[in-house]
């Protein structure tokens, strides 16, 4: 039955983000908001919706080992499984922003998260609210850096131009359907989870980190693995990166905001948010060691197998 519920919980929490993204792109061209500035916010904000969901969910559960659980396995896996996978399949070409905007925000929230839970083991309210304000001020920085950079910028083809032209009444049939699938996909998949850890007898963290992690993730696997056999252009390691800011600075603030996170394994500072730092940080010498701004497939082989190491050690332990 435990199964039963993750995987109930992983389908209704990739239905449910689908619908969500429709409905709020659609929604955005109802209010007259450009497509740049659309994939740059809505997107991104509708795609964190199932993370969000899971550790708000878990942390009023008190079980916030899985929220943070979900949030740092979830960054390990965009890069260790998601990117290294599409790199496999597709060499990508990385573009200047990554180094200059995206990366060092990704390193700087990801060492900030460090400090916060080390400081008291806790991600008070007020910690949560400054998650957000540097999410705020990344996000004014991005959107007038794509303004400035409109003319050369490449064409978002992953937003439909079909939703344009989407009536009222559907809008909020989707947000409805994405809504209730989300709050029940988080529900199934967190007492699915915690059942599991029980019957395993191992920790919830456990379960995050890999099953739960990986599940969040498949949405982001999923897209860029068909661009990437589209040969699609549009895949860029910046988008990659924007999903990790994303969720230490809005599913962790946000969550922190209503109900503060507590740290409940030792091994999330000990070893899991080491293992985050190491895959962001490892990424910079990769894309310029030996042929600059590419990432072949040798090293997408390489984040892989690190990302299997992680999971063996982290299940070994």
């Amino acid at each position: 039955m435990e199964y039963l519920y993750v995987f109930l919980g992983l389908v209704l929490l990739v239905v449910g983000g689908e619908f969500l993204v429709r409905s709020s792109v659609a929604l955005s061209f109802r209010l007259h908001i450009s497509k740049m500035i659309i994939g740059l916010t809505v997107v991104s904000f509708a795609t964190s919706a199932p993370e969000l969901l899971v550790s708000l969910q878990a942390a009023l559960n008190g079980f916030s080992d899985i929220s943070l659980g979900n949030v740092i396995g979830s960054n390990i896996a965009n890069i260790g499984l998601v990117l290294g996978i599409t790199a496999i399949i597709s060499p990508l070409a990385i573009d200047k922003g990554f180094y200059k905007l995206n990366w060092p925000v990704m390193m700087v929230l990801s060492i900030a998260l460090y400090f916060i839970l080390k400081s008291g083991n806790v991600i008070t309210r007020s910690e949560g609210v400054a998650l957000l304000l540097m999410l705020l001020v990344y996000l004014w920085v991005l959107i007038k850096q794509a303004k400035n950079e409109r003319s050369t910028m490449p064409v978002d083809d992953s937003i439909d131009e079909g939703l344009s032209k989407t009536s009222n009444f559907k809008i909020i049939v989707w947000l409805l359907i994405g809504g209730v699938s989300l709050y029940a996909g988080s529900e199934f998949l967190v007492n699915g989870a915690v059942a599991l850890a029980e019957g395993f007898g191992v920790s919830e963290r456990v379960i995050a980190v890999t099953m739960i992690a990986v599940g969040t993730s498949i949405p982001e696997l999923a897209a860029s693995v068909i661009a990437a056999l589209k040969k699609e252009k549009a895949i860029s390691l910046g988008n990659l990166i924007g999903s990790n800011i994303f969720n230490i600075s809005s599913v962790l603030g946000i969550t922190a905001i209503i109900q503060p996170i507590f740290v409940k394994s030792e091994e999330v500072l000990t070893n899991d948010i080491f293992w985050m730092i190491g895959f962001s940080a490892i990424i910079l010498p990769l894309i310029f060691l030996p042929k600059r701004f590419q990432l072949g497939r040798k090293r997408g082989v390489l984040l892989v197998a690190a990302y299997a190491i992680f999971i063996g050690m982290t299940i070994l332990k």
